[in-house]
């Protein structure tokens, strides 16, 4: 059905993006060949592009999920071209979440795509469209940890193996603050379905500041050591050790 409501140019990718794609590509080369004349540049533009395109395929998760939940209008907005431009608010989807990975090394989850949830039927397809995203975060995570816990890093330039751990660290705390039950961000809208009305109400004014609520309370020293705790130990589960994860980071903080 999907197939006949959407246009074929609305799912056609956007050029847009394939430049992205191709600044991560050619960058992740410069890195692990070490043609690069400076691998701290290489490094950046390889993380920061690669981190882009994981925030365009969550939010295209979030769009793909809900037009196949119902809400055929995900077309018309431009959200299945993977073309960050024609977010929501591109500002906060896109240019925020980088400054912040420059900043402090942390993969703030971004917002995005208006869903109508008018359209859609069914508490469990609210649920999926919401964690579809932060999913797709969880899976990019694994396939940039794939060459630690398949025990494989032998083979790979150390460049490049610092690069990916600290992509993989990003895309873990991405996908460990979308996850969290905070009016405004992926965790509250997998659980709100199943919320009564009262709490909903109570909740919906605060849902625009749930994401500063929590930027704020990660400033909080002692709450920042248990969420990097966390992250860091998902990291080491996987294979990734912290080692790699500060080279990574001083590899992409070139300038300092």
């Amino acid at each position: 059905m999907t197939s006949v409501v959407t246009r074929r140019s609305e799912r056609r990718v956007s050029p847009v993006f394939l430049g992205i794609l191709a600044v991560a590509v050619v960058t992740g080369w410069a890195t692990w060949t070490g043609f690069a004349a400076q691998p701290g540049v290489a490094v950046f533009l390889f993380v920061t592009a690669a981190w882009v395109v994981s925030l365009c395929l969550h939010e295209y998760a979030h769009a793909r999920t809900a037009l196949h939940s119902g809400d055929i209008s995900v077309g018309a907005k431009g959200y299945l071209t993977l073309n960050p431009l024609k977010y929501t608010h591109a500002l906060l989807s896109v240019v925020l979440p980088v400054v912040f990975v420059i900043m402090g090394g942390i993969g703030l989850p971004g917002g995005a795509v208006f869903i109508e949830h008018g359209r859609i039927r069914g508490r469990w397809r609210h649920s999926l469209i919401s964690a579809a995203g932060p999913l797709t975060n969880v899976l990019f995570a694994a396939v940039c940890t794939a060459p630690f816990w398949l025990h494989a890093v032998a083979g790979v330039p150390l460049g490049f193996r610092f690069a990916l751990a600290f992509l993989a660290l990003l895309q873990v705390t991405a996908a460990v603050l979308n996850f969290l039950p905070v009016p405004g961000l992926d965790g509250y809208g997998v659980v709100e379905p199943w919320l009564p009305q009262a709490v909903k109400r109570q909740v919906e004014p605060f849902a625009s500041f749930g994401l500063l609520f929590v930027f704020a309370l990660l400033w909080v020293p002692s709450v920042n050591a248990v969420f990097f705790g966390a992250v860091h130990a998902i990291l080491r589960a996987l294979g990734v050790g912290d080692l790699d994860v500060s080279a990574g980071w001083s590899l992409y903080r070139f300038w300092a």
